[in-house]
């Protein structure tokens, strides 16, 4: 669920930049900048790049308890849905003279993002039908925070804004347990005598 989440913002932002800057190739790419031997990835070459640096459990959020599926007389308990937080980098990979490029493209890209804060099925027709929406948000680091977040990424500073993305809901579906729908008895009513109101 996590890549369906990404690559939906990958795409909605190639759509806006294509129709924007009259483009015919993706500008925005999901990937790692390195390889696991530490060579840059091909494909990030001139491109904004957008790619997981972090994942939270959303502690914050109230959320119900878990959901209930009618069943007649009995009730079928589902597990709870996990709410994440997804800490998305889009970081402008440009070289070079390529700079100005760089900053107009991350520029266009916040811009886009700010305009469409939520993204669900109304806005974001190719959203995963597991997840209801996905909320983004800037978030604000330190320079220290910012230096080792790059540190562990590349070692290397790129133009780039980090996005917390609020996720809602990673939820598998499964069944936990069954509940029967009787919470008690009454005797005198099951032998057909009438209740006492007092």
């Amino acid at each position: 669920m996590i890549d369906a989440a990404l690559s939906l913002m990958a795409g909605q932002l190639n759509e806006h930049l294509r129709r924007r800057y009259q483009l015919s190739e993706d500008l925005a790419v999901l990937s790692n900048l390195l390889e696991q031997n530490g060579t840059l990835v091909p494909l990030v070459a001139n491109k904004l790049v957008l790619f997981l640096a972090g994942v939270e459990r959303d502690t914050i959020a109230h959320r119900a308890p878990g959901a209930q599926l009618g069943l007649r007389a009995q009730q079928l308990t589902t597990s709870e849905p996990v709410y994440l937080n997804l800490l998305v980098m889009c970081a402008a990979n440009f070289s070079g003279g390529n700079y100005p490029e760089a900053l107009k493209f991350l520029s266009s890209a916040i811009a886009f993002f700010q305009s469409h804060q939520v993204l669900d099925q109304h806005n974001a027709p190719g959203l995963d039908s597991r997840l209801e929406r996905l909320v983004l948000s800037i978030e604000n680091l330190s320079s220290s925070e910012m230096h080792s977040l790059w540190g562990i990424h590349s070692g290397r500073y790129l133009p780039s804004v980090l996005y917390r993305v609020r996720m809602v809901s990673l939820d598998g579906q499964q069944v936990q347990g069954r509940d029967s729908g009787v919470r008690g008895t009454d005797t005198q009513a099951s032998a057909g005598q009438p209740r006492s109101l007092s």
